[in-house]
């Protein structure tokens, strides 16, 4: 027998008895994650895009000890794969691999089925590749400073090559002609390659390229870089300045690329996988491997890359308003 001090009330044990038995039969919550994780690329498969993307992912489910598969949704200028990471369940599982088309796509797009800020939580910005702007040439000029120079001489003379109205190249182009006060016609093409082919071919004076698909050739002499749209240069063209350098401070036309989740996910969750992410950036193999295609490993925060998000959206607002750019 219990010393009455102890004894407890035969209501207060049954209930007890009750507590422990419903806790044990309940099953105990697995560990994120315990399943597949859908990474969804809003690009076809083979472009620079995807072949990030499918590198992060093998990196990515290595830290989880998961499967992490690449899943290509392209159409709309990425909204369709937007709009289903969006749609779905906020449990870690689907998240959105995606680049600067997010914050531009909503001044293009008037009537989105999702809010860019609202409706997906940041969890990293994953890497960044700055683009170059590249000449052929054949043009009068060589260097940045010459560029500007003939191009104020020569008001709609000069034409530029992009991969399409509201593309990044566009719109990137479209800022460092209103910085510069210049008029050089633009001429939209379907694809990125088709208008590295008419630059090639001199039917386009200059574009926004990257040195991955650049590189070879410049090396050739088909084409000859000006400035690169970073804040520093690349050690895989040390000579060649920034645009800023070039006078136009504080510019860049950066292709970065990051991963979102849909809003409300739990933060537990968020956090697994940026620290998932900051683990494997830290790797040197493969911080060499991106940088070998002049991609820079960045892996931020969720906040830095939610501040990243929300200036951008300002930003391309203002340069689609003022350039009246029409998607295509």
């Amino acid at each position: 027998m219990f010393p009455s001090s102890l004894r407890i009330p035969r209501s207060a044990l049954v209930a007890l008895i009750s507590m422990a038995a419903w806790a044990f039969a309940m099953p105990a919550q697995a560990a994120y994650p315990d399943r597949p994780v859908r990474l969804i690329v809003p690009f076809s498969a083979g472009g620079t895009v995807d072949f990030v993307a499918r590198l992060v992912a093998a990196q990515l489910g290595q830290q989880l000890s998961a499967s992490v598969v690449v899943e290509n949704v392209p159409g709309a200028g990425g909204t369709l794969a937007t709009t289903r990471v969006a749609k779905s369940a906020a449990d870690g599982y689907t998240l959105l691999f995606t680049t600067p088309n997010h914050t531009i796509n909503p001044s293009l797009i008037p009537k989105l089925p999702f809010d860019t800020e609202k409706d997906l939580a940041p969890v990293s910005l994953i890497a960044e590749i700055p683009e170059l702007l590249v000449a052929h040439s054949a043009q009068p000029f060589n260097t940045m400073a010459e560029f500007v120079a003939y191009a104020k001489a020569n008001p709609g003379k000069l034409n530029y090559a992009s991969a399409g109205n509201g593309t990044l190249p566009h719109v990137t182009m479209e800022l460092l002609l209103q910085r510069m006060a210049l008029q050089i016609d633009h001429v939209p093409y379907r694809g990125a390659a088709p208008a590295l082919n008419d630059l090639l071919s001199g039917v386009a004076a200059v574009k926004m390229d990257t040195i991955a698909t650049s590189s070879q050739h410049i090396k050739g002499g088909r084409i000859k870089p000006l400035a690169i749209a970073s804040l520093k240069r690349s050690p895989l063209m040390p000579d060649v300045p920034t645009v800023a350098e070039s006078g136009v401070p504080g510019y860049q036309g950066i292709l970065w690329m990051g991963i979102l989740a849909p809003a409300g996910t739990d933060p537990a969750v968020i956090s697994s996988l940026h620290k998932a992410i900051a683990a494997f950036a830290r790797v040197p193999a493969f911080q060499q491997q991106l940088k070998a295609d002049g991609v820079d490993l960045v892996a931020s925060d969720p906040p830095t890359f939610g501040k990243l998000i929300h200036t951008e959206l300002k930003q391309w607002a203002e340069v689609v308003r003022k350039s009246n750019i029409k998607a295509d």
